[in-house]
């Protein structure tokens, strides 16, 4: 059985509402899943004039009403932006409280079993903040939503390979300090279990080390020695086969021939800048070990292009297909588990 995936339109600000019309325009999209579309109908046709696209919907007041065998696309109208209210290209922090308004909406309907995953378009994380949604990120705002205790994390995944972090969205002298064994090990497993739901059944993972040239044998710093190799030695010997540390001007490298699916990242730029470089037209981000499965393009709202029909759908697209991968996967568990 297919998943049932909600799209969410994004900031009204950015090129979000563009991005999902491109989206829907696909038949492949609907081959993959049943969707249906959570947000505000205005919005919507911003997005469709923006893409020069025409995608037939309807709008439902609740899930139980999709009939997924129409052609029109069932939509959640919940007439709660205004888009004329907004000057695109500029953060807003109304704006940023109604994006987190909806997808709490849709949190709530993940959580009582209504959908089996969450893609939404890019939003504005300072935007969110400044609304009154007072997290580091949209992965703790999910986390707290969720009730989630353990570890959790972001996942930033491209053709090549996917990456985990022990530490995100934190200032660098504080990330240093935050690389643990707890964390080191979160990440890992994490990464065992993403990749386990996305069809490897053997993943490979590489661990990247913190200091230069992997510490220099403790002449660059003495982390590899005392902290990362240690913990990596302890998982081997648990069962999970994860390698390194190695540096992480070579890790990304080995990442790129072929020899990992995955990477162990310490700090936020050390993957980001390999992921973007290598696939920004294709990257996603996924809020990993969670409850419900959250996935959106690694890109921004792009407020350079607003409104021109500029946008790519590329890494929309690519975060609609890794949503269905996961959500099918998680959905396919509970069924056989049920049975």
């Amino acid at each position: 059985m297919k998943p049932l995936i909600g799209l969410m339109l994004g900031d009204v600000t950015g090129i979000g509402p563009e991005l999902i019309a491109k989206l829907l325009s696909s038949p492949a999209t609907r081959e993959q899943a049943n969707v249906v579309v959570i947000g505000d109908a205005r919005v919507f046709e911003l997005g469709m004039r923006d893409a020069g696209l025409k995608v037939p919907y309807r709008k439902i007041s609740n899930i139980d009403e999709a009939d997924f065998d129409q052609a029109e696309v069932p939509f959640i109208d919940l007439a709660n932006v205004d888009p004329t209210a907004f000057k695109r290209g500029e953060l807003s922090a109304e704006s940023g409280r109604l994006t987190g308004e909806t997808l709490k909406y849709m949190t709530d309907l993940a959580l009582a079993g209504k959908l089996d995953g969450i893609c939404f378009a890019p939003l504005n994380k300072a935007a969110l903040h400044r609304g009154g949604w007072n997290y580091h990120d949209e992965h703790q705002m999910f986390a707290a939503w969720t009730n989630h205790s353990g570890y959790f994390g972001e996942v930033n995944i491209i053709n090549l390979f996917s990456t985990f972090r022990v530490t995100s969205h934190v200032a660098l002298r504080v990330a240093v300090d935050m690389v643990q064994p707890d964390r080191i090990e979160g990440a890992v497993r994490l990464a065992f279990d993403t990749l386990h739901a996305t069809g490897k059944p053997n993943p490979r993972v590489g661990v990247a080390a913190l200091n230069p040239h992997g510490g220099e044998n403790g002449l660059f710093g003495d982390e590899e020695i005392k902290v990362i190799r240690p913990t990596l030695e302890a998982l081997r010997a648990a069962g999970l086969p994860c390698l390194g540390p190695f540096p992480s001007d070579t890790v990304f490298i080995k990442a790129r021939n072929g020899d990992f699916d995955g990477v162990v990242i310490m700090y936020h730029d050390q993957g980001q800048i390999a992921t973007k470089l290598l696939g920004f037209s294709e990257g996603v981000t996924m809020t990993g070990g969670l409850k419900a499965v959250y996935t959106t393009p690694a890109h921004g709202v792009a407020y350079d292009i607003v409104g021109t029909g500029k946008a790519d759908v590329g890494a929309m697209t690519a975060a609609f297909r890794v949503n269905c991968s996961n959500a099918a996967s998680r959905k396919a568990s509970r069924e056989a588990v049920v049975s």
